[in-house]
């Protein structure tokens, strides 16, 4: 009687361990999901600070007559495309980086990012 006991137990372990496997199975999707969702979020985050310095620092160069187009490149990682447009007005000039966001999302596109800064001509 006290063996069966003990191997209707085990059966019941073995079974338990089966259930938890196919749970954890289950359960990788979502984690996938998860993950990629966070580094998406990151490239949003990253792309958006690089417009910034690229705006910056072409915006800089345009100040000194030196063209936009060559420091926003120059600023940003070499993954990453830019577009420096330049405008002047008055004593300032502005310049506008946009940049394609990446991403890890097959068959989704999460546009551009774009930062604008403007600096005094200098004479």
């Amino acid at each position: 009687m006290a063996h069966d006991l003990r191997a209707r137990d085990r059966r019941r372990r073995v079974r338990d361990r089966g259930q938890v496997a196919i749970e954890y199975l289950g359960f990788i999707p979502v984690l996938l999901l998860v993950t990629l969702a966070a580094v998406q979020l990151g490239l949003v985050a990253y792309t958006a600070e690089q417009a910034g310095t690229a705006a910056r620092a072409g915006a800089r160069s345009a100040s000194l007559r030196q063209g936009a187009q060559p420091a926003c490149s120059e600023a940003v990682s070499d993954w990453l495309s830019v577009s420096c447009p330049e405008s002047f007005g008055g004593d300032a000039v502005t310049v506008t980086a946009t940049i394609h966001i990446p991403s890890v999302i097959p068959g989704y596109d999460f546009g551009d990012a774009s930062k604008t800064a403007t600096m005094p001509l200098d004479h």
